[in-house]
């Protein structure tokens, strides 16, 4: 009997979304180093949307969405961690085209 493969759907306004991952440390404007062990107060991320609902609105597969990874819900799919989320609780979309941009681009 061969395997079967189950395709993923997300549903409703639920959005699947890959963040990226920190790197050691950071720096800030002035040159200081930031350890990665360092903890900041409510830092949202930046990640890759992996899958989307049919009822999500605003956002699609390729954007790169800004959340608060402390509030979300990981899964595990192929040895690889995603995370789950209603559309509503991103902060942010960058997309290519887009109607009420903010003028700063990544």
């Amino acid at each position: 009997m061969a395997d079967v493969k189950f395709e993923i759907q997300m549903l409703h306004d639920r959005v699947m979304v890959r963040a990226e991952q920190d790197t050691e440390e950071r720096r800030s404007t002035a040159g200081i180093v930031i350890p990665a062990t360092v903890k900041l107060a409510n830092r949202l991320v930046w990640g890759e949307v992996c899958g989307v609902g049919a009822s999500a609105r605003s956002v699609k597969v390729g954007d790169k969405v800004l959340f608060n990874p402390e509030e979300q819900y990981e899964v595990d799919v192929q040895g690889q961690i995603y995370l789950v989320m209603r559309e509503r609780d991103l902060h942010a979309i960058a997309t290519t085209h887009t109607d009420h941009g903010t003028g700063l681009y990544l």
